[in-house]
């Protein structure tokens, strides 16, 4: 009689021989008058698991993407040449040792070894996802299990919108919907770059354990949200960067910018005036008009498109200038206020100085800020007046040329003082014994000696 191990062992394998065949041929048995498939109880497997687990029988879980290969492993440590065999979750013998009796050549065998008994599994499908069965024919036998998870990404992705075109300022409601996911997938809007928040989501369960998904979101669109995509990103761990993309068609009213192409400065009279008008809108402005505010525009203004000439400024020509432009969807205008300024003085000749320090005395050089011109002074303006002068260094110059001609005066006056005092001395040597001005004159030039005590000298 045989020991009790080996009658389990022989029992286990009657059993799963027969297990396999019926299901392999598609018979059933008649139990009680019904047809029912042949199972085992779940705690027979069950404690084949916690038996597989004592003895060192492992295998992994397998996550695979729908279409791709999914490998499954039974390996064994410490082996005795014991038999190892794969099951379905169907309990279908797929390979025994190195031999398929399941006719699916989608089960491909990898490696077999004493240690391990290696298949892949190709081109999964939802229908192959569940448990599959490592057994080892030991005494008892072993059996431990793998469960296959296959992940489908969403076979559609799709943005719906209410109409193509939109005007500034309403409101625009998209709606994503990604189908037939497993698991469930997740929605994220963005604008350009920018994500976006408060967006809705339902999810819905299908048929074969999957899902659809709608995430709606609403929007006020802008004039710089115009040809911006708005994007509909899915995260799912099947499938990487899967979006789809929306342009909204938004149309806005003219944004209307005046500026002035000539002068660069102030505005004085005399000098001419160009005035230019952009206005930018969807659609296209239509139209772009020049007037003038509270007035009629001056019979020499001339208007060329979008621009505005005037040759020659005047006072006359003061006052608010304004562009106008419009579409289809509204107008808007620009304004500009012309203030014509007096003409400019003539500047001073620029004069070339050096820096010096010196006493300087008053004197008056004409002011040119005592002008009609404005308080205020641009960049031109302030190129039109005097270059540079230096008050200080011209009135040191002044005061040194007039202490110059007094000192020379003073030298002068004194040389001819003296020379005016010889002059009398000589005339006086011979006056009182001449009987006329010559002989005094000639008894002065000789007679100096005899005469000492009549000098006299004026000074």
């Amino acid at each position: 009689m045989a020991s009790q191990p080996g009658a389990a062992l022989r029992l286990f394998l009657l059993i799963s021989g027969l297990r396999a065949g019926l299901l392999q041929q598609g018979r059933s048995s008649s139990l009680h008058g019904s047809s029912e498939t042949f199972a085992l109880p779940d705690s027979f497997y069950e404690q084949l698991q916690s038996s597989g687990e004592r003895q060192n029988l492992e295998t992994e879980n397998v996550t695979v993407v729908e279409g791709e290969v999914a490998t499954i492993s039974c390996r064994v440590k410490n082996n005795d040449d014991s038999v190892i065999q794969l099951l379905n979750p169907n309990r279908q013998t797929i390979y025994f040792r190195d031999f398929r009796p399941l006719k699916d050549s989608r089960f491909q065998l990898v490696n077999f070894s004493s240690s391990e008994l290696r298949v892949s599994l190709t081109n999964v499908s939802i229908h192959d996802e569940g448990r599959y069965f490592c057994q080892l024919y030991t005494d008892p036998p072993q059996e431990a299990y793998t469960t296959i998870t296959v992940l489908i990404p969403p076979n559609n992705l799709v943005i719906d919108v209410q109409k193509d075109t939109y005007v500034e300022g309403e409101e625009v409601e998209m709606n994503c919907t990604a189908m037939a996911s497993k698991p469930a997938a997740v929605i994220r809007w963005y604008k350009g770059n920018q994500e976006l928040e408060g967006s809705k989501t339902e999810v819905e369960a299908m048929d074969n354990k999957m899902f659809r998904v709608r995430s709606q979101i609403s929007v006020t669109v802008l004039r710089e949200d115009d040809e911006v995509p708005f994007v509909c990103l899915v995260d799912h761990p099947a499938v990487k960067d899967l979006e789809t993309r929306q342009y909204i068609d938004v149309q806005y009213k003219p944004a209307v910018m005046v500026s002035v192409v000539y002068p660069q400065g102030l505005t004085r009279e005399g000098e001419p005036l160009e005035l230019s008008c952009r206005a930018v809108g969807k659609p296209r402005p239509e139209k772009v008009t020049w007037l003038r505010v509270d007035d009629e525009l001056p019979d020499h203004v001339l208007i060329e498109d979008e621009k505005l000439f005037i040759s020659s400024l005047n006072k006359t020509d003061n006052g608010t200038y304004r562009c106008e432009a419009s579409n289809s969807v509204g107008s808007s205008s620009a304004d500009y206020t012309l203030f014509v300024y007096d003409p400019p003085t003539t500047p001073p000749p620029p004069t070339t100085t050096t820096t010096t320090t010196t006493t300087t005395t008053p004197s008056t050089i004409p002011d040119a800020s005592a002008t009609t011109e404005p308080a205020v002074h641009d960049t031109r303006a302030a190129e039109e007046g005097p270059l540079g002068v230096d008050h200080a260094v011209i009135g040191g110059v002044v005061a040194v040329v007039v202490f110059a001609m007094l000192c020379l005066l003073i030298i002068l006056g004194r040389y001819f003082a003296r020379h005016k005092g010889t002059y009398f001395t000589h005339e006086a040597k011979g006056a009182d014994d001449a009987a006329d001005a010559d002989t005094a004159i000639i008894n002065a030039e000789g007679g100096q000696n005899s005469c000492e005590e009549k000098k006299e000298y004026f000074i």
